[in-house]
């Protein structure tokens, strides 16, 4: 399978399926899209986060927060003990993906190009060792018999495997490898509508806000560049030319321009006059106007502003204990727990998951979801009651057990037997004979005194 694939694969960045030519330039999330300031791609989105410390750090929290779940087997709905959670050699890979490697450094990787780029891709090529694959340098290939030209959203579409160019593809420097669909862990949490099979970051739609932000920090830095006041228009100088006109200017850059210069005093001549024409910060309410751009980041970065510490989520009612925990159960509900899901399927082919069983990641260690250790306890209990319940109605202590993991009625199974509470304590089972219960001895009569005699 491997040379056939190889087979489909040309040298000048094109492979062939059917006899068909397909590029694979055309291949990637952000090729598409661009902007002034921002280029479109993994390289521009990572330096638009450098710059940006609201966006670069509600990444860095995604990605910090799942790199603390670990991998586990869960049962499935199939299995004769649905929800259990257990562990085998198998997860080895996951759990040293290579070698010095951890799983959290596996998750926070792929978060990291998930976030950037849209796109995860981890290979099994390799044999013992895992590899994550910078997303801008893979392609996609997809064939078509019916319309080979715009194969990916052909009715026939299938995926052939996916290209590996070390370098990227524009560069002709190294020759693609091929990989099979069962080498790679294609990861794509948001998928983007119009790009067949690949995913879009959430960096694209915060372009914006993210270029509002650097302008609000520039406009800070010009700010206190020009002596931390407002812009000045300086009227009636007196200067006989040109030349002594502008060395009075220089004059006055170099006396008062500059955070070293600032707040001294201005000197004007008979007839010069300073008129204010622009705002400061407060009067602009600046800080207002930034946090409301760090909201709309935090809001795109699906990290809620408490959690991430903007300016807005630090005021107020938001410091309250029951709104922070509100904060983190959405947040966790929301992302956490629906992202892990995620990408416990998009390892899956990557290991040798038992039959009965489905990849699974256990949240028991991590540390913003102790709080719903509570909770869980309050559950268990529940659960607990449901199966005493159960029990005691005449169903088998296994099938309430399987019934109340697995959330299915269907799994209980009757003993036959009606309530304990309906039967005397040692009593025989309904339908058997109950042996006769002789009457105990009577009890002798106590003597009846004899009266006393009569008195002639």
């Amino acid at each position: 399978m491997d040379q056939y694939l190889a087979d489909y694969l040309m040298p000048a960045n094109e492979f062939s399926y059917n006899n068909n030519a397909y590029s694979l330039g055309l291949n990637q999330t952000w090729v598409a899209s661009r902007t002034r300031e921002i280029s479109a791609t993994m390289p521009g989105y990572l330096a638009a986060l450098r710059t940006c410390p609201p966006a670069y750090a509600a990444q860095m929290v995604r990605a910090v927060v799942l790199s603390q779940a670990r991998f586990t087997f869960r049962n499935n709905r199939r299995s004769q003990t649905p929800g259990r959670l257990f562990s085998t050699s198998a997860l080895a890979p996951l759990e040293t993906p290579w070698p010095n490697g951890t799983t959290g450094e596996l998750l926070s990787r792929m978060e990291w190009h998930a976030g950037l780029a849209g796109n995860a891709y981890v290979t099994s090529r390799g044999g013992d060792r895992l590899r994550v694959l910078r997303p801008d340098w893979v392609a996609i290939l997809y064939g078509s018999q019916q319309e080979p030209e715009d194969a990916p959203y052909a009715l026939d579409s299938k995926l052939i495997g996916y290209a590996y160019c070390n370098g990227g593809f524009g560069l002709n420097r190294n020759k693609p490898e091929s990989l099979l669909p069962e080498e790679v862990a294609h990861w794509s949490p948001l998928p983007d509508p119009e790009m067949a099979g690949l995913g879009m970051s959430w960096i694209t739609p915060a372009v914006r806000e993210i270029q509002g932000d650097r302008a609000a920090t520039d406009h800070k830095l010009q700010f206190f560049a020009n002596s931390a006041t407002p812009n000045l228009v300086v009227k009636g100088v007196v200067a006989k030319d040109k030349d002594q006109f502008a060395d009075i200017v220089d004059m006055m850059e170099t006396k008062h321009a500059g955070v070293r210069n600032a707040y001294r005093t201005l000197y004007l001549t008979a007839g010069a006059d300073a008129t204010v024409v622009g705002t400061d910060l407060r009067q602009m309410d600046f800080a207002k106007t930034q946090g409301a751009g760090e909201t709309r980041i935090s809001m795109l970065s699906r990290v809620h502003p408490v959690i991430l510490g903007a300016s807005e989520g630090l005021s107020g009612s938001s410091l309250n204990a029951g709104n922070f925990n509100a904060a983190r159960r959405l947040w966790a509900d929301s992302w956490i727990y629906p992202t892990l899901q995620d990408i416990a399927s998009a390892l899956a082919p990557l290991i040798k998951v038992p039959n009965d069983a489905e990849l699974w990641t256990t949240t028991a260690d991590m540390p913003i979801l102790r709080e719903d250790a509570k909770d869980a306890a309050e559950i268990e209990d529940l659960k607990a009651k449901t199966i005493t319940k159960y029990v005691v109605e005449g169903f088998t202590p296994e099938s309430a057990i399987a019934a109340v993991d697995g959330q299915d009625v269907k799994l209980l199974v009757h003993t036959g037997l009606i309530s304990v509470q309906l039967q005397p304590p040692g009593g025989p089972p309904p339908g058997q004979d109950v042996p006769p219960v002789a009457d105990p001895a009577p009890k002798p009569k106590p003597p009846v005194p004899k009266p006393p005699p009569k008195k002639p």
